[in-house]
This record gives structure tokens, sequence and C-alpha cells, in this order.
């Protein structure tokens, strides 16, 4: 158990595991959550009343969350004088589970989004959305019952990155002079009042993100893993996504080219 400086952990509950890479869930687990800003409160009193209830509900009283309240955003800066507090990160990754509300953007520097300060000093690569339709809710889509996917979103690189430079800074001009002189970067069309913003996709960072969801895909005897990117205009870097995904399914997986690809198949 963590030592915290600003936090009281609760007396009572037991903590989540890892076991095998899966998680082992106590009958009275500790799971930490973020209040939030805003509407956060509000919105957190309104779910910690389903959430109870649905446990008691579905377990008939022998399991219960033991709720653990650590500071972040604006509740943080007051009380702690510091938005994210390093208390906070220690419990909820020593917890492994944790829910989080609204999080207000700090003005004046430190952090230019706390939610991408969360994913990335927590390495939460994965944004993981289920998506379906639930019937009798009214929906543009022509056919809502065939809406059903799990979406994996890299969460900590690309655009979540965070690397932009505002229009009209010396740090914008910068970046664009040396993209336009040394690199040769002549489709800047309006290089004095762009902003500029960086997007580093990694082979790592692809992979692990692909690996996750193909697994996702076969644990739960899904069709298919389809890859959503833009490769055909931004070669290396949508592009390098595409590939090296390809390029683990057939490694990892024993993917196969179909008719040439670029489809594969998953053997079995």
């Amino acid at each position: 158990m963590p030592r915290y400086r600003d936090l009281r952990a609760p007396s009572e509950g037991e903590t989540i595991l890892m076991r095998d890479g899966r998680l082992e869930v106590p009958s009275r687990p500790i799971i930490p959550y973020i209040e939030g800003d805003g509407t956060g409160p509000d919105i957190w009193r309104a779910s910690q009343f389903v959430f109870d209830n649905a446990v008691r509900i579905a377990y008939g009283g022998a399991r219960r969350i033991q709720w653990f309240e650590v500071l972040a955003g604006e509740k943080a800066k007051d009380q702690v004088n510091n938005w994210l507090p390093d208390d906070t990160l220690a419990a909820i990754d020593h917890h492994l589970v944790a829910i989080k509300g609204p999080l207000t953007t700090p003005v004046g520097g430190g952090f230019r989004s706390l939610n991408v300060a969360l994913r990335q000093k927590l390495d939460l690569f994965a944004c993981v959305r289920p998506v379906r339709w639930f019937e009798g809710v009214p929906s543009p889509v022509k056919a809502p019952q065939d809406v059903d996917m799990i979406i994996f979103r890299e969460n900590t690189e690309d655009i979540y990155a965070g690397i932009e430079y505002k229009a009209g800074t010396a740090e914008a001009r910068r970046v664009v002079e040396f993209l336009q002189t040394q690199m040769g970067a002549q489709s800047i069309r309006f290089p004095a009042t762009s902003a500029i913003g960086i997007k580093p996709i990694s082979e790592e960072g692809s992979k692990r993100l692909i690996r996750a969801a193909i697994e996702y895909a076969i644990a739960h005897r899904l069709g298919s893993v389809t890859l959503v990117h833009k490769g055909n205009i931004m070669k290396f870097t949508e592009g390098g996504f595409r590939d090296w995904g390809y390029e683990l399914a057939r490694e990892e997986f024993g993917a196969i080219d179909h008719e040439g690809g670029p489809w594969q198949v998953l053997p079995g």
C-alpha cells in the first residue's frame, strides 16, 4: 500500500490484483474515484448510487465497492495546490481500476489537459469504447441493430501527445522555418498564420494497441479487426500504423494475406 501525503486510504476493503494478465477482484474492492469539476459532483452522486445498487443487485449483497476519493482538478488545486498530485497517481497505479469525472483544463501552464496528463503518466494507451444500440433508443442510423463494435483508440501518442504551437508565436515560426528551410516542406499554405502540431506515431505504440485489439477479438470470438487510418495521405505515420498492424498480425498471430492482401485471415 502506498504511503500518501494528503490522502487517507480506506480502513476497509481489499486491493484489486493482476495475476497472469487478468484482474483478480476481491469481494470488497477498493476503487479510487475523482469527483471531477463543474458538473462532476452532481454526476458522481448519481453515478455512485447506480454503481452501488447494480453491484448489490448483481451479487445479492455478497460484494460491495469500497470507494476511495482521490484528488485532481480544481478540488486538488484548492486543497493541496496541485492540479494532479502524486498521491492520486500512486493510488490509481496501485489499485489498478479507477473512475474519473470531468476535469477542467488548467489555465496558465502546467498541463494542457489533465485528461491527457493522466493517460500519459499512467500509460493508459488504449481507449476502449464499446459502441452498440439499445432497443428503444432513437437513432439516425437506418439499421441501428447492426451497430455493435469495440473501438480501440491510441491514447498517448499521435495527436494525443499534445505537441503543438499556437499561430503567431515564436515557437510556431521556428518550426515552420525549420520545416521549410531544412526539410523542404513547401505545402504550408499560410505559414505566418498557421498553428503547428506534430503527431508522433511509433512502431511500439502502434503494435501494442493493435495487439490488444486482436487479443480482445480472439478472446470474445469477434469476427474481424479493422485498422482505421489515413495512410493514403500520411504514408509514414498513418501508413506506418497500418503496416505495423499487418506485420504484427502475421508475426504474432499467424495471419495469412487473403488474395494477396491487404486483408488478412487469422488461423482458426
